[in-house]
């Protein structure tokens, strides 16, 4: 493998351009790093890198050192990806000094090894889009939608099971006392890491483009869904004289109730995808 001195001289300036770009990126990645170990809801980021190694690893075979041709176009992709990171400096924005990593990261795999290496590479470099935290202002936009649907869904399920229950803002009002949505419990954290595994599971299976898009697109009604059981059971709690036991539920069991939930509800779409979806292999036309 790479016997040839020419595809060597490549794996190795390969070598030594990706060292580059973790030294120049050092600092911004050592950010995003406190970022996972200090916010709950990117704590999932540990997780992104290994399995996007892992993703490399599986498709190994799309892959043969005969497949190495260094391509021009990765140069441009590098120079757009140190535009951005500039444009991050120059306007304060750290998600955007994130996001032209990948950028970089995606044209040095092309200049190095063209259209087959990013074709290879490509699922996992896209899957590193996890790790970086939102935008703040569309984290705040996305946290109180998310509040708002959670109080609503909550409250009329409470009300479907009888339970006396109004919403009032983000507080659901009961007959002797107030549940509030607050912005730790909107479910962003949920969505966030539930949103990188449909994404995961999504990549893995052997499914249609359409099935593949459907996975992923399930992940917000699946997390929206699993946080409004956690509020509702909490609420029945509560109305049951169980209030100690509401809040071992709402605050300490959340994370461990929640991700097992939304893991049920994805193998049972997986489930009925599998069924209701019919796979007919192609023919020939007589």
């Amino acid at each position: 493998m790479f016997s040839n001195p020419a595809q060597r001289s490549l794996l190795l300036s390969a070598v030594v351009s990706f060292a580059l770009l973790g030294w120049a990126y050092w600092d911004t990645l050592e950010a995003i790093g406190e970022r996972w170990a200090t916010d709950p809801q990117y704590s999932h980021g540990f997780l992104v890198p290994v399995f996007a190694g892992f993703l490399l690893w599986r498709r190994r075979e799309l892959l043969s050192s005969t497949d190495f041709r260094s391509r021009w176009w990765g140069s441009a992709l590098v120079l757009l990806g140190v535009g951005l990171r500039f444009a991050g400096y120059a306007f304060y924005q750290s998600w955007l000094d994130a996001g032209s990593f990948l950028v970089v990261l995606a044209g040095l795999t092309g200049a190095a090894g063209g259209r087959r290496a990013l074709i290879w590479a490509g699922p996992a470099i896209l899957f590193l889009a996890f790790m970086i935290p939102l935008p703040y202002q569309i984290q705040m936009m996305l946290g109180g939608t998310l509040q708002r649907a959670a109080t609503h869904a909550s409250t009329y399920v409470l009300q479907t099971l009888s339970v006396p229950a109004v919403s009032e803002g983000n507080i659901i009002i009961l007959t002797d006392s107030r549940l509030g949505v607050v912005e730790a419990c909107n479910g962003l954290s949920m969505l966030m890491t539930f949103f990188a595994l449909s994404t995961g599971v999504a990549i893995l299976a052997e499914r249609r483009t359409f099935e593949r898009i459907l996975i992923v697109a399930s992940a917000v009604p699946i997390a929206i869904a699993a946080n409004v059981v956690r509020i509702s059971l909490t609420g029945v709690l509560f109305e049951l004289q169980r209030g100690e036991w509401a809040r071992v539920v709402f605050h300490d069991l959340a994370g461990w109730l929640m991700m097992p939930l939304a893991l049920l509800l994805l193998l049972g779409e997986l489930f009925v995808l599998k069924r209701a979806i019919l796979h007919v292999p192609n023919e020939a036309v007589a």
